[in-house]
């Protein structure tokens, strides 16, 4: 593929093989393929290994951590349920929001948590708002504890551990049931869909994308959609992502 950006023509223009699509350059359209390629280069280059909250790596692009934000302000649950800690970067972002709102704890899970999250997680200022639960995330015991913490309140699920499609397929059947009516789960990283041929990506790879299609088909009191503000002028109306179409609210 062949990408051509034309500023003085305000096209842009992308040949594949004998195909050739010119687009107005200041276009939804062109953003999109912008964006994509941005992104791409991006990840080759840990862009996303930037940033921190509170001292903290979070691992995430900023423009995802400002739609969760949106998603978490519309929604003001009780709990978010987050699979994947690492650093533990995100869980801190998500109780930094409940402590502003005054309201919400956050559950993290991850199979091997690190020594320095643990410490990191305890110590924090935020702390009465986290829980990190060591486990597999799909595990029997896992959810009992989950789902004890939970109990009967507002409940949003963020999915971000293992990232292949079968893990992630499991995870999907596992913590639907824990997102009530009119929150979401979200599932991360579906952008690995568009990085296989990239420097360090693989062509092995699979990835949430399918398992999210799947779980989407099956699931119809689930609907796709990304989060949003109700200020919005802009026509753009997909974002530059590593979460595409990663976004289920349930009905």
């Amino acid at each position: 593929m062949k990408i051509t950006i034309d500023t003085n023509l305000a096209k842009l223009f992308v040949e594949d093989g004998d195909k050739r699509n010119e687009t107005p350059l200041f276009s939804p359209e062109a953003f999109a393929e912008i964006s994509r390629q941005w992104m791409r280069i991006g990840w080759s280059l840990d862009y996303y290994h930037r940033f921190h909250w509170m001292g903290v790596p979070v691992l995430q692009l900023p423009e995802d951590l400002v739609r969760l934000q949106e998603a978490f302000y519309r929604i003001r649950p009780d709990f978010v349920v987050e699979t994947g800690i690492f650093g533990g970067g995100s869980l801190l972002f998500a109780a930094s929001l409940f402590g502003a709102m005054g309201h919400g704890h956050v559950i993290g899970v991850e199979k091997d948590l690190r020594d320095d999250a643990r410490e990191t997680l305890s110590t924090h200022p935020l702390a009465r708002r986290i829980t990190a639960i060591e486990g597999d995330s799909i595990a029997p015991e896992t959810l009992q504890a989950v789902r004890a913490l939970t109990g009967s309140g507002t409940v949003m699920v963020v999915l971000d551990s293992n990232h292949s499609a079968g893990h992630v397929a499991k995870e999907l059947e596992a913590y639907a049931p824990l997102v009530t009516p009119g929150s979401c789960l979200v599932v991360e990283d579906a952008v690995m869909k568009d990085l296989a041929d990239v420097p360090g990506g693989d062509p092995s790879w699979d990835n949430p994308g399918t398992a999210i299609e799947d779980f989407a088909k099956r699931h119809p009191e689930f609907q796709r959609e990304e989060a949003s503000t109700p200020y919005n002028r802009s026509v753009i109306r997909d974002s530059a992502t590593y979460w595409p179409g990663g976004w289920l609210w349930r009905k």
